[in-house]
């Protein structure tokens, strides 16, 4: 029986993918579940196993760039394969981590669950159960990661856990990454590193700590790394410096951030605000705002009031370039730059034009109790047409922020600061802060950027121009 192997679906916006590695020779024998070949998008890398026990027979060479669906190879095999080749991992493999038992007293499988039609693969990155661990149907087992969101899979049922893969390792949508075993109880039996020998005996509280650093996949059988270990630095011999692997969301982002310089036309242009009138607003009405609304009263719904209201007069900038096309956006959702330990987020807020102040300031609150607890989901970080990125509460006095796109737009805002100006003939002193908006030159002229940042401004020092729309 021969099976193709064919090049699978990575999202929409994606077509072709190139041949990274092939990592079986043409001709060899394969067993079921091996890397046969990693394939490379210009936005994911893809693993292929095999399917079934077989002999490889390569069709198309490493370096060779092939559209989507393409078939690369084909396995000779005598068996019947589990799932058909032609199903992407992605697309096939894409059921919830609890799998069905096949028959009584078998082990639950535990899959890497589907995450959004662009995502193909996911982080281990951090276990909360020990290998041989007895676990609790509902119990968190572990936290996935992807470029987007992170994902806690829990317990399908009750029994021993065996872990599959260790963290921070990188693997496809659908793929087995633990078994559980039903109504087996954990025996008091110690860890056992993959690198351990026989003195590996001792335990945990009197072992030597194991550094972690690159090194092959280790053997499935065995997990025994800290929590974050994708994070944690390893020491180097001679301990001048330290070697870490990068998370898979410091992976997406410089990715993402490399991909926005190459792509777009950007520039940045400059002004500043006196923040007088905002702050005396804020400080006259904000104990009645608290007591009413429950939140306090920020700048930022400040800035997205003004941003959005320069987005209608200066729509050119609430708009984007797909091919030789302009989209323009009638819509007006914004995205709020939030940092958390693992990373930059941006969650969207949705119709900034009609929510109020209290409305705008209770959903960047939600964001962010999110975003700490890591329940971001793919829906808050789809869709905006603007971001404002707020530097300043990390002290930035100036910044040149990089397009999130598709977006052509990105307000920089910037620490405020006491500094003496020319008002009315006299110096005074008020607190200042610095703007930064970046554009996207191809879709939005000078003299339309320069007059958006004008209407911030003017929106941010006379704030009634927010409550009147002028």
């Amino acid at each position: 029986m021969s099976i193709d192997i064919k090049v699978p679906a990575a999202g929409e916006s994606i077509t072709s993918a190139n041949i990274a590695k092939w990592h079986k020779s043409n001709g060899g024998s394969v067993k079921k579940g091996e890397v046969l070949v990693t394939l490379e998008t210009d936005k994911v890398s893809n693993e292929l196993e095999a399917e079934a026990d077989g002999v490889l027979s390569i069709t198309v060479g490493e370096g060779e760039e092939v559209s989507i669906g393409t078939v690369i190879g084909k396995l000779e095999t005598t068996g019947e394969p589990s799932v058909a080749t032609d199903a992407a991992p992605a697309r096939e493999a894409v059921e919830q981590a609890k799998a069905p038992v096949t028959s009584s007293g078998e082990a639950f499988e535990i899959k890497v669950p589907a995450a959004g039609e662009s995502i193909t693969t996911a982080n281990v990155a951090e276990w909360r159960k020990k290998d041989g661990d007895h676990v609790e149907k509902g119990e968190i087992l572990v936290t996935l990661e992807t470029d987007k969101v992170s994902n806690e899979v829990e317990a399908p049922v009750s029994g021993k856990l065996q872990i599959l893969v260790p963290e921070g390792e990188e693997v496809a949508i659908g793929k087995v990454i633990a078994k559980i075993q039903p109504g087996i109880s954990a025996q008091p039996a110690f860890q056992v590193s993959k690198d351990s020998g026989p003195a590996a005996s001792q335990s945990p509280a009197v072992a030597a700590p194991e550094l972690v650093k690159p090194r092959a996949k280790p053997d499935l059988s065995v997990v025994s790394r800290p929590a974050e270990a994708a994070e944690k630095p390893a020491a180097s011999d001679e301990g001048r410096t330290t070697r870490r692997k990068m998370s898979m969301l410091r992976r997406k982002i410089a990715t993402h951030l490399v991909n926005a310089q190459q792509t777009a036309a950007i520039l940045t242009t400059f002004n500043e605000v006196d923040m007088t009138a905002v702050m005396e607003l804020r400080k006259g009405v904000q104990e009645d705002f608290v007591k009413k609304h429950g939140v306090k009263l920020g700048f930022m719904s400040f800035f997205i009031k003004a941003v959005t209201q320069a987005l209608k007069d200066v729509p050119s900038i609430n708009g984007r370039i797909e091919g030789n096309e302009v989209v323009e956006n009638h819509f007006y959702d914004i995205g709020v730059a939030i940092g958390t330990e693992k990373g930059l987020i941006v969650p969207v807020l949705r119709d900034c034009d009609s929510k109020s102040f209290a409305r705008i300031e209770q959903d960047i609150l939600e964001y962010a109790e999110k975003g700490k607890a890591g329940k971001i989901t793919i829906e808050d970080l789809q869709g905006g047409v603007f971001t404002v990125s707020n530097g300043g509460v990390y002290g930035s006095l100036l910044s040149t922020p990089i397009l999130n796109p598709p977006q052509s737009g990105i307000l920089g805002m910037h620490t405020i600061q006491q500094r003496p100006i020319a008002l009315n003939g006299q110096v005074v002193i008020r607190p200042m802060m610095y703007l930064a908006l970046s554009y996207d030159h191809r879709l939005v002229d000078g003299k339309e950027a320069v007059t958006f940042l004008i209407r911030i401004k003017d929106c941010l020092e006379s704030p009634h121009r927010l409550l009147l729309e002028v």
